[in-house]
């Protein structure tokens, strides 16, 4: 799977809508196979799609892409600045009998369909302007702007080896002479030039920036025998392609942007660390036996594009949330403190101190899947909690209250640290005649506004001593 000339592997979303999960799985193998062969990985943005293309989406993408720790080594590139390229390569196709100017009406092609129909026919345009040696061609229709067609072999078998699907053929007479140059919308930036489609930009581009491998999804195989033709037309070398299979949410469903799907960056919102989406998408494909967990390290150096999957794979959020739990509790703690602050202000709860927040996270990740989580327990620590009445009623009994009391004159005195903290604990305990057990709950109602949590010395220590006290002062 290797070439002899240094790999170069690319991206190239769509800036028409959100970077989705398929396409962020597709980056994330290509960067892996290139950073595991010491090659170099390039971003290029497909926006020739000019009336749903936007900026936003161009940001969104670089957003995903900078979250997901995908750096690139060139662009990104945009098609929209290289119109003039692709002219220029249209013309040579035109000059060498590859390409022809097709005056074909919408009207005339609607028409061409309906006959085929009617005969049973696949339908597929019918070359009618395609020049042939002794064939006189329709006169020029006035008032029509021409698109630009492939001429596509009449003949033969399109064959690939795909990394990830093996051999593949496909008959050149299944395939008929695409558009690759239409006219631009009245009115646009370069109207002269033209816009090229999907299936010629792409080749032209892979072409200019020497990209030797590509990964997609596999509902690019049928535009594969195309682009495979236009590549041998130019002369230009052959990328291998290896093509993905689809993901499929959790109702068995494709997984797209049209559908139902979540943008990359809406997960950074919903607190997943991107080691662990990078993890869980590369799962979803791939494997290195029976490794599920896995970083960022080991990924690129497994990743030689073996054992890729050719089954669909389906999204699970369950194991998304055992894989962020996972690299949750391996997260650096100053690190995780930033990130609970950042989800605190967006709840309007600005907190400055990362050293007490770096200490919560250090308590309470192991109980947390995502940084989300983690916020809801550290809020505690700075907003008023209210208790439920049933919690209250249950557990700060009237025999508990004399000893709740007694514990906050001591607290009030003490250092204010575990050890401290728990010393005055035991000491209520054995003037009450008590149990921890007994205690604790109490505590964790008034103080946290919660049954459970970890040890309660360690979790009183997050707290000032001032909240701590307010919050025992009413029983």
């Amino acid at each position: 799977m290797t070439s002899p000339t240094p790999v170069r592997t690319r991206i190239a979303p769509s800036p028409t809508g959100f970077l989705h999960l398929g396409t962020a799985r597709t980056a994330l193998y290509s960067w892996a196979y290139a950073r595991h062969h010491g090659g170099q990985f390039v971003l290029r943005i497909e926006d020739t799609d000019v009336e749903r293309s936007t900026q936003a989406s161009v940001q969104q993408i670089l957003d995903s892409m900078h979250w997901l720790g995908l750096e690139y080594d060139e662009g990104p590139f945009f098609q929209m600045q290289r119109l003039e390229r692709y002219h220029a390569v249209v013309e040579q196709m035109i000059a060498a009998g590859t390409a022809y100017r097709c005056w074909c009406t919408p009207a005339e092609l609607d028409a061409m369909r309906e006959a085929q129909r009617a005969r049973g026919e696949k339908t597929r345009y019918d070359g009618r302007w395609r020049p042939a040696p002794g064939k006189t061609l329709p006169p020029v229709p006035p008032g029509v702007k021409p698109v630009v067609r492939f001429a596509n072999p009449l003949h033969g078998v399109v064959s690939w080896d795909d990394l990830v699907k093996g051999p593949i053929s496909i008959s050149n007479e299944e395939i008929d002479d695409l558009i690759i140059l239409r006219p631009a919308p009245e009115g646009a930036a370069d109207a002269a030039l033209g816009i090229p489609t999907y299936n010629f930009a792409v080749v032209v581009d892979d072409w200019d920036m020497r990209i030797t491998h590509v990964f997609r999804g596999d509902e690019h195989i049928n535009n594969t025998p195309w682009q495979i033709n236009i590549f041998r037309a130019l002369g230009a070398p052959l990328p291998q392609f290896g093509h993905c299979p689809i993901i499929l949410g959790d109702d068995g469903q494709k997984l797209s942007k049209r559908r139902g799907a979540v943008s990359v960056t809406a997960y950074e919102e919903m607190g997943y660390l991107p080691e662990a989406m990078l993890n869980y998408l590369a799962r979803l494909g791939w494997s290195h036996g029976d490794d599920e967990l896995f970083t960022r390290e080991q990924m690129v150096r497994w990743f030689d594009g073996s054992h890729l999957a050719k089954s669909p794979a389906q999204w699970d959020p369950a194991k998304l949330a055992w894989v962020n739990a996972h690299h949750l509790k391996q997260a650096d703690d100053a690190r995780l403190a930033a990130l609970v602050r950042q989800q605190l202000a967006t709840r309007g709860v600005a907190v400055d101190d990362l050293d007490r927040l770096a200490r919560a996270s250090a308590l309470f990740k192991d109980r947390c899947s995502t940084v989300v989580e983690l916020a809801d327990w550290i809020e505690m620590l700075f907003v008023p909690v209210t208790p439920r009445d049933d919690d209250l009623r249950d557990h700060v009994t009237e025999a508990l209250k004399p000893a709740l009391r007694e514990l906050r004159e001591r607290l009030a005195e003490v250092d204010w640290d575990k050890a401290a903290i728990a010393g005055a604990m035991k000491q209520t305990l054995s003037a009450h005649q008590l149990k921890m057990p007994q205690l604790a709950p109490a505590l964790r109602v008034l103080v946290c506004g919660r049954v459970q949590t970890p040890s309660i010395d360690a979790v009183l220590a997050l707290f000032t001593r001032e909240t701590v006290l307010s919050r025992l002062q009413h029983v």
